[in-house]
């Protein structure tokens, strides 16, 4: 996952940090090597690898662990899928081990991506994939504000757009 091309900084929420991926640590967990980091319960999951994957394979950044400030594990990570296009549209990704779904982490991580991503240059237009069975990440998409854009296949893309600036 990408970070919009921008330089990434830690991002806090109130119960998370979002730490940026060094190319590094993206390498070594892909490796499974997981020295770098104290993984929660469930993490690194399969989507964590694919992710970590292609931004190693394609030089590109590999966006955020989501950490819990409490502890200071790892339960997920986040980004965007590259630079905005020639349009301002950037697709983000995002994805929580299993024992840490329904907990109300994933709305905040995203809530905090989505923040990040609308000040990055030329963003004007996020959108998320999500298999039309994921009713979750469906229904957390459309609580931050996320519409209905297209179905294609198995699959139903949400768009939001960057708010208009404040006159």
């Amino acid at each position: 996952m990408s970070g919009c091309g921008a330089v990434r900084v830690p991002l806090p929420t109130d119960r998370l940090v979002l730490e940026p991926v060094s190319e590094k640590l993206a390498r070594a967990i892909v490796a499974g090597y997981l020295a770098g980091v104290r993984p929660a319960a469930g993490w690194p999951h399969e989507d964590t690898l694919d992710a970590l994957r292609i931004a190693v394979e394609t030089g590109s950044d590999a966006g955020w662990l989501v950490r819990l400030k409490a502890t200071g594990e790892v339960i997920g990570e986040c980004g965007t899928k590259g630079p905005p296009d020639q349009t301002g549209a950037a697709e983000i990704g995002y994805g929580l081990a299993g024992p840490w779904r329904g907990r109300g982490y994933g709305g905040e991580a995203v809530r905090a991506l989505v923040g990040w991503a609308f000040t990055q240059p030329g963003c004007r237009r996020l959108t998320a994939e999500v298999h039309q069975d994921n009713a979750a990440s469906r229904r957390l998409l459309e609580r931050l504000g996320f519409g209905l854009d297209r179905v294609v296949g198995a699959y139903v893309w949400y768009a939001l757009d960057a708010p208009l600036p404040r006159s």
